[in-house]
Formats: structure tokens, sequence, C-alpha cells
């Protein structure tokens, strides 16, 4: 919680962190642990857990907090921890965010309530009710509409900003780059948002946005974290080379759905026990298997294919 109490602090390139599980589908604390501690030595700025690369949906509230505390633990404080804590439920919600908050983490990151469609109206009570209900804990909105079929509107994250101490950020995974725009205009542009959307994540900087939380650094979290440092020094050039460079790592991750490609990838490497992903989703089938081996390969320049260490 060392940052809960000034999440302006929370910048840089935060890893969307993936949930391991063994072969038989048991989360996997031991890789769990692994795959975090590889990504503070690697320079991510941050950790989350409980995002969409985390498959949340298909672990039980039990395994999510479970989750969080290991991640919790091994963070211990040296990097912001931020905790994905939404469901469609509200109750399942305050019971995530509750622990969260007990663990020590630095922010909740409430998922816009997905399959309902609630309205504009509807959202602003939801998340007004979660911030309510936790005061202390800073609350970011995580806007995916790819994923929930409801995208939250520029106007109700204003409302819910100018309204809620508490209510302090968005990850905004669109790909509607004027939404990035609209949301600091109306809200400010001490306003925190991250990007969620790989290819946005260094234009965004140039709007104002905090940072990113990105599933690619599960692959490549030194050259990301190194292109949002490079920015930071007003070496634009460089970061840009960067930004291109990742091109066909990006691509990589979503030769399938995500996470399966990246799980595929870092069991290969042997940072993670297995590639094993929950129902409904599957792993690679072998035509998936090869354009990742061709995308790894075309990512060369920036991390070794074998090894993912960073050139």
């Amino acid at each position: 919680m060392r940052y809960r109490s000034d999440p302006a602090q929370i910048r840089g390139s935060i890893t969307a962190t993936l949930t391991p599980f063994a072969a038989d589908g048991s989360v996997d604390h031991d890789s769990l642990r692994a795959l975090v501690r590889w990504q503070l030595d690697q320079g991510s700025h941050g950790i989350s857990i409980g995002g969409s690369t985390g498959e949340p949906s298909s672990q039980s509230i039990a395994e999510r907090i479970a989750a969080m505390a290991t991640v919790a633990s091994e963070v211990a404080g040296t990097v912001p921890f931020l905790a994905g804590t939404g469901t469609a439920k509200l109750d399942e919600t305050i019971e995530l965010t509750a622990a969260a908050q007990n663990l020590g983490a630095d922010l909740a990151l409430v998922i816009t309530p997905y399959y309902a469609r609630p309205t504009q109206r509807a959202l602003y009570e939801w998340y007004a009710t979660i911030c309510r209900e936790f005061p202390g804990m800073p609350i970011v909105s995580y806007n995916v509409p790819s994923r929930t079929a409801v995208e939250i509107a520029p106007e109700t994250v204003a409302s819910l900003r100018r309204d809620l101490p508490n209510f302090v950020g968005i990850k905004e995974t669109t790909k509607d780059f004027e939404h990035f725009s609209r949301v600091l205009h109306l809200c400010g542009r001490d306003f925190l948002v991250w990007s969620g959307i790989e290819l946005l994540c260094l234009p965004l900087l140039a709007l104002g946005g905090a940072g990113f939380i990105s599933a690619l650094t599960n692959i490549a979290p030194a050259p990301v974290a190194r292109m949002f440092d490079l920015w930071a020094k007003g070496e634009q050039s460089a970061a840009l080379d960067l930004h291109y460079a990742l091109h066909p790592l990006v691509d990589l991750l979503f030769v399938e759905t995500n996470p399966a490609p990246a799980k595929h990838v870092l069991a290969e490497w042997g940072r993670i026990s297995s590639a094993y992903v929950r129902p409904p989703l599957i792993g690679p089938t072998p035509n998936a298997v090869h354009a990742i081996r061709e995308l790894l390969s075309a990512g060369a320049p920036v991390i070794d294919p074998a090894t993912g260490t960073p050139r």
C-alpha cells in the first residue's frame, strides 16, 4: 500500500500478469512467483493481476484472492501493485476489492460489468457504490468493450471523477483513440489514464497518459519498460524505434486469444511450468504455433527468441 495515498506515482510500464496453471489446470503459485520476480528483475514499473490476461472469469473468487496474495507477497511494496477486482456481480466485486485492500494493493482495477450491458447511469451507480464502500482505496475503471460489450463514456468517467475523490483513473482498452483524449479533456490532465492496447501505449504518452498496463510485458518486460523510460527522458526517437521493433511481438500475443500465445512462449522458455489455459480457451493450434515462432524470430532485434533475454 506504499503508493495508495498517492496513486499519481503509479506510472510507467505495468505488467498485466497472466495466471500460470499447472498441467492439471490448478493455479501454479510457484510459477506465478517466478514470473513476478522476472518482471521485477527486468525493470517493470508495476505489477497487476486479475485483468483479462489473467483469465479471471475462469477462476473462483478464492483462487483469485489466493493469486493476489501471491503477487502481493512477491512485490512487497517494491513497485505498485494493481489488483483486478471486477466481476459481473457486485457482491463478488466487493469481496475481491476488500481482499485487495487487506492484502495491501495500491489500487483496485474494476472492469465494467460484462454481459448485462448496463446503461451509463447504471455504470455510474456501479462505480459510485464501490468507491463509497472503499473510501480509502483508489478505484480505477477498466474499460474493455471488446470483452464486456459495454463502454463507459468519457462523460460518465468525468462525473465519477467529479463526485468520488477516490475514483482516480481508467485503463483504456479501446482502439478508439479519441476516447483517450476526451477522457483526459473532460477529467483533467492529472487524471490517470493507462493504455491496455499495445500499439497505443506509446501514443498515449503524447496525450499525457500515465503509462500502460500491458500484456506484452509478460514476454518482453525489459524493452517495454525501456520504451517508457526513453520517452520520459525525452528520447522520443529511440522510444519510437522500440515501439516499431515491438510490433511482431504484439502481433504474436493475438495470433489466438490472449493469453494462450504468451503462455505457449513462456512455457517454451521454462518461465512457467505449463502453457495450460482454462476452458473455454484452448492452447495454440499447430498453425498458430508456426506463426508464433515466425513472429518471435521477427522480434529478435528486441529479445532473444529462444530465451526472452533482452537485446
